[in-house]
């Protein structure tokens, strides 16, 4: 994670650095010591935080946060001062963060584990849709560290839990926020569901088996275990195989 310190005291931005430096994935990009030279080292080092001095001579902090917010993909700002009332004005910058001095370790890594959170405007630029393409190449997924994503080649089958989906793919499994509606309408004909919970890859399927007492399910490639198909899906799922 890349950081920007942004401070006009030297005492302020060497302790920033010596905090910084305890974060083992943490690294100081750049630091500057006004709003002109902080926007200068943003464009210049393309930072994934900037750890900003509310109140500065000239631009002050909060003027920096604004002409950050404008950037495509900007960085995530945690707001660093002496003084509390500048509180509210962080919150309405949507800062990822708010630090009074002096900055106390504990805080700070607290502050930085909340701006790797993606916004859902990363996420999407993230989900890469190809040239052009209706469908999405991969899935991505927030995690307490950032972003995983998977490649749809390698999802074999969705499957819907209250609120979550679990994606099973090739090497394993992942949590994500998505409906199975919204997973269905992205990814069709690719995808078909065969269950109000479940959403299998087509390609992956291998075979229907009944268990002689109504119900049938699936077989799956790199899947130990079979998915259930629903009486009402099950004719959908019978022309696949036969086509």
């Amino acid at each position: 994670m890349k950081v920007v310190i942004v401070d006009d005291e030297p005492l302020a931005r060497e302790r920033l650095r010596r905090l910084l430096a305890d974060c083992s994935d943490c690294s100081v990009a750049a630091e500057a010591g006004d709003g002109e030279t902080a926007l200068r080292c943003v464009r210049e080092q393309a930072p994934d935080a900037v750890l900003l001095d509310v109140h500065m001579p000239g631009m002050d902090g909060l003027a920096v946060a604004r002409i950050l917010a404008e950037a495509e993909l900007p960085p995530a700002v945690i707001f660093v001062t002496a003084y509390s009332e500048h509180a509210l004005s962080a919150h309405n910058s949507h800062a990822a963060g708010y630090l009074l001095k002096p900055v106390r370790r504990d805080d700070l890594a607290a502050a930085l584990a909340r701006a790797r959170r993606p916004s859902r405007a990363q996420l999407a630029a993230l989900a890469d849709h190809g040239d052009g393409e209706a469908s999405p190449r991969y899935v991505t997924a927030r995690t307490r560290d950032g972003i995983d994503r998977v490649a749809v080649d390698d999802i074999l089958y969705f499957w819907a839990d209250r609120k979550y989906t679990t994606v099973y793919h090739r090497t394993g499994e992942m949590l994500i926020d998505q409906s199975l509606l919204t997973l269905e309408q992205s990814l069709a004909p690719a995808f078909m569901r065969i269950h109000r919970k479940a959403l299998v890859a087509c390609r992956h399927i291998t075979g229907l088996r009944f268990d002689g007492q109504g119900g049938a399910r699936i077989t799956l490639r790199h899947v130990a275990d079979s998915v259930p198909v629903s009486r009402r899906r099950l004719a959908d799922v019978r022309t696949l195989l036969e086509s």
